[in-house]
């Protein structure tokens, strides 16, 4: 791109957005450097994906918000390679037995999920905020750390805690733009058996490009406040910050029904 006024559309373009445009060429392809940057991108997705939960020091921070020491449990995937193969092992309990049983307004799962670094880095003030966000209005299960685990596993830990909501805060799927991203999967009244129809999803959660704490929690709140009043989560939910968004507030992108 040798036209300056071309370069400076694409700079100023790409202040807006992590995907990649406006890359440039150098000959018939791209330039050593974008190359360079795509091999580092997709070296920190493989390495999100593949890298597991510490979950030592995780408990340690974890219990520091105030809501119970946490107790860790695992899936059926006996490893990670498993775990990548055989997606239905990571949605179901190996041993719930450490679970608490409450009868709780709220419970909390944290789920490596795609990306145990998403968890690692944004799991702890995100529940943070969310504990913030609650402000009392809700009784609050002990969380629980969940190892090898798919958003459905969420299910199976609710219906043992005893809690009338579950959210599940899980690493997702990394890309060529984000690797540590998190969603937080809302179920009203989790049972195993649970479909994806029955769950929302606040998405995109990775401060400071993503979504932010506060404005995440803030839209979870909601929906736990909409689904306790529906009776139900999923597809018959729906968020209503977009409402806010319109009359000045800030604008938040909310996946009303999907699961991994």
């Amino acid at each position: 791109m040798d036209d300056p006024a071309l370069q400076s559309f694409w700079d100023d373009l790409r202040t807006t957005t992590q995907a990649r445009i406006g890359l440039g060429r150098s000959g018939d392809a791209l330039p050593t450097a974008r190359v360079l940057e795509f091999r580092a991108a997709h070296a920190a997705a493989r390495d999100a994906v593949h890298q597991p939960l510490d979950t030592g020091p995780l408990v340690d921070r974890v219990a520091e918000v105030g809501v119970g020491r946490p107790v860790v449990v695992t899936s059926r995937a006996t490893d990670r390679g498993e775990y990548l193969r055989r997606p239905d092992l990571g949605r179901t309990p190996a041993d719930l037995s450490a679970v608490p049983v409450t009868s709780a307004d709220i419970g909390f799962v944290l789920a490596d999920g795609l990306s145990p670094r998403a968890i690692t880095d944004h799991a702890v003030p995100l529940l943070s905020a969310l504990v913030a966000e609650f402000d009392g209005r809700f009784t609050l299960a002990p969380p629980v750390i969940a190892t090898q685990a798919r958003v459905a596993l969420g299910d199976h830990i609710g219906a043992a805690l005893g809690v009338r909501t579950v959210l599940v805060l899980i690493g997702e799927r990394p890309g060529l733009s984000v690797a540590d991203s998190v969603g937080v999967y809302l179920t009203h009244r989790p049972v195993p058996g649970r479909t994806d129809a029955d769950r929302n999803c606040v998405s995109n959660i990775h401060p400071p490009d993503g979504l932010a704490y506060s404005v995440a929690a803030r839209v979870v709140s909601g929906l736990v406040a909409g689904a306790r009043q529906l009776g139900r989560s999923g597809v018959d939910l729906k968020d209503t910050s977009r409402a806010d968004a319109i009359a000045g507030g800030p604008e938040v992108h909310v996946i009303e029904s999907t699961a991994g």
